[in-house]
């Protein structure tokens, strides 16, 4: 029986922020600092940082959210890339999301980030281009996804702009957008697909 990858990303992601937990350095060491990176030419917390996290609400809310919609993209994207297509599309998640935002911020110590948000909406938003009238519960209420896709944008381009929160916004957005570009080039009829849905509820 093939393990699934999805759980295994979940299970490596848990361990590695329980650990973080206790460890405050180590944390510190997997986190992104745009600036450290750059002046000591280390490039792996690019991709680390996406598997610690805050604390454990921070990593209950990114892993219920991929659990749930991780193992359905995984079956698509599993049929790609001598079936590790599902570890490429969400490790390029947590590296894509974060370049908007880490890369003008290079040249600034202050600025650290931490946590999978960007690669989870990468595949919450995969699942909504395949999926945009399906059934999300937020919070216990039945939402079709593509309303959530479109309040989830707007509400986090508001907040990212309004700042002061300490959630990296930006994250979220480009995580959003990169899932559903890859997801258009891997399954070239996904576009028109979604847009057949939309009108045809």
């Amino acid at each position: 029986m093939q393990l699934s990858g999805n759980l295994i990303i979940i299970a490596v992601t848990c361990l590695i922020s329980w650990i973080g937990f206790k460890d405050r350095a180590f944390q510190y060491r997997w986190m992104l600092n745009p600036y450290q990176a750059r002046r000591k030419h280390k490039y792996a917390p690019y991709l680390s940082y996406g598997f610690v996290h805050a604390d454990f609400p921070h990593l209950l809310f990114n892993m219920i959210t991929l659990f749930f919609f991780g193992r359905v993209m995984e079956t698509v994207f599993s049929a790609h890339f001598a079936g590790f297509g599902y570890y490429l599309f969400y490790l390029g998640g947590i590296v894509f999301s974060i370049l908007p935002w880490a890369l003008p911020r290079r040249n600034n110590p202050r600025y650290s980030t931490l946590g999978a948000s960007g690669a989870v909406s990468a595949v919450l938003f995969a699942y909504i281009l395949l999926q945009p009238w399906s059934m999300l519960y937020v919070y216990f209420i039945p939402v079709p996804a593509i309303l959530y896709a479109v309040l989830y944008v707007a509400y986090s381009m508001y907040l990212d702009r309004k700042g002061g929160d300490n959630i990296n916004h930006s994250a979220h957005l480009w995580g959003a957008a990169y899932g559903v570009i890859f997801t258009a080039l891997v399954e070239p009829g996904a576009l028109s697909a979604f847009f057949g849905k939309l009108l045809n509820p």
